[in-house]
């Protein structure tokens, strides 16, 4: 990652299983609210499903756009879309000229539900009955066109795709675009909409998802004994980010810094991460080495931990590797356990959670861990949230993903 500027964050935009906004969704993760819930839909008996439940998207998108809106965006377009309005008028709509605005909106898997619900269109009913809109709809940089549509953004829009690490890259890669000039303003983020009958199936079919279908509620456990698998989440993250310069220029209140941006590949497995952790670990180190802040300096870790048996603990070993002693001074949350795993969303959520965490000085809790793992080797925040240090601070979003990319976001207190 090339040095430059400092690069702050002026605004946040979500739409969550938490809540429609980031308001709603952080105070409902302070408080241990669980975004899990079973279908109200007819999936388990139609389709033999293994699963009945998953964190839904709490607020529809009738409720924030039009219906021309929703007619020509799949759904993952249409979260991402509702995030960066929000996000944008949370920065003040900041005046920029659009040659050095950019956008760079990631998801995982894309526009699932058009590619799907087109397939079947072609099956029942043939070619002549396609909509025109499908291809645009579908494509995996659809909520990175459309966003850059709504703000006339012209230094760039992007769509980086590294499954679950997809929304923490695409912050990472805005990051990039302002220290090395190409822009001034970058709205960046995640989204995904994958709670469709077929990926639930797959997942299920790869033994990742959680079977707790008696307790929807708890079933997202990170670190505990009885962990059994992820709950599948929905949703989207956007932050605006801004040269320092920029974001003082004009007054702009500020969040937090990016300060160091880690990224790395495992090169070991299409699904499983590198059981040293090594990789996790590179990232990591990168993220702190680029962005100045020693180790004591790290308050607060929200963790990728999505619930299942081997991940999480690799991911706590790693954590402590980069650490050392002083993790035992780290309030390590695991937000998963309330809103589900996003996919491709996850880490832009995760990291509004993380500037948010230093901003009010407030570890985000884990809840569902009735007999934490023996194994753990870090201080988890259970069930409450627990107040962080005051001064200058800093913190690390973990985001990793299918395939062995790994991604590590240093955000720095803005005091």
């Amino acid at each position: 990652m090339t040095h430059g500027p400092d690069v702050v964050v002026t605004g946040l935009g979500a739409t969550t299983p938490l809540g429609g906004d980031v308001p709603s969704t952080w105070a409902a993760a302070l408080a241990g609210e669980s975004g899990a819930r079973t279908f109200d839909n007819d999936w388990v008996e139609r389709y033999g499903l293994p699963v009945s439940f998953a964190a839904t998207i709490k607020v529809s998108p009738e409720e924030a756009l039009s219906r021309p809106e929703l007619k020509r965006m799949d759904p993952s377009a249409q979260y991402a879309l509702i995030a960066t309005r929000q996000a944008w008028a949370d920065a003040g709509a900041p005046q920029v000229e659009p040659e050095r605005l950019g956008a760079v909106v990631s998801s995982g898997i894309g526009g699932i539900w058009t590619t799907l619900d087109g397939w079947d269109t072609l099956k029942e009913k043939g070619a002549r009955r396609m909509l025109p809109m499908t291809v645009p709809m579908l494509m995996p940089n659809s909520a990175a066109a459309f966003v850059s549509l709504e703000l006339g953004a012209k230094a760039g829009a992007h769509a980086l795709v590294s499954a679950c690490a997809s929304g923490a890259e695409a912050i990472g890669y805005a990051v990039e675009m302002i220290r090395t000039g190409r822009a001034d303003v970058v709205v960046a983020g995640g989204t995904e909409a994958t709670i469709h009958p077929m990926p639930i199936a797959a997942f299920a079919a790869s033994r990742t998802l959680s079977l707790r279908n008696d307790d929807p509620t708890g079933a997202s456990r990170p670190y505990d004994v009885d962990r059994d698998g992820f709950v599948i989440g929905e949703g989207a993250g956007v932050v605006v980010l801004e040269s320092a310069a920029h974001a003082q220029a004009r007054g702009a209140r500020v969040y937090a810094t990016i300060a160091g941006v880690g990224l790395s590949s495992d090169g070991y497995h299409i699904t499983s991460p590198e059981p040293s952790g090594e990789g996790q670990i590179r990232a990591m180190r990168a993220a702190l080495e680029e962005s100045g802040v020693a180790a004591a300096d790290v308050v607060h870790v929200n963790a990728h931990a999505t619930s299942t048996v081997v991940g999480d603990l690799i991911e706590a070993r790693s954590v402590r590797g980069v650490l050392g002693d002083e993790a035992d001074h780290v309030a390590l949350s695991a937000t998963k356990s309330m809103t589900g795993h996003l996919l491709g969303g996850a880490g832009a959520l995760e990291t509004i959670f993380t500037i948010l965490a230093l901003h009010d000085r407030l570890a985000p809790p884990t809840i569902n861990v009735a007999q934490p793992d023996p194994e753990l080797v870090l201080d988890l925040v259970r069930d409450t949230p627990r107040a962080l240090p005051t001064g200058q601070v800093a913190a690390i979003n973990n985001s990793f993903g299918f395939g062995g990319h790994n991604v590590a976001l240093l955000v720095t207190s803005s005091v």
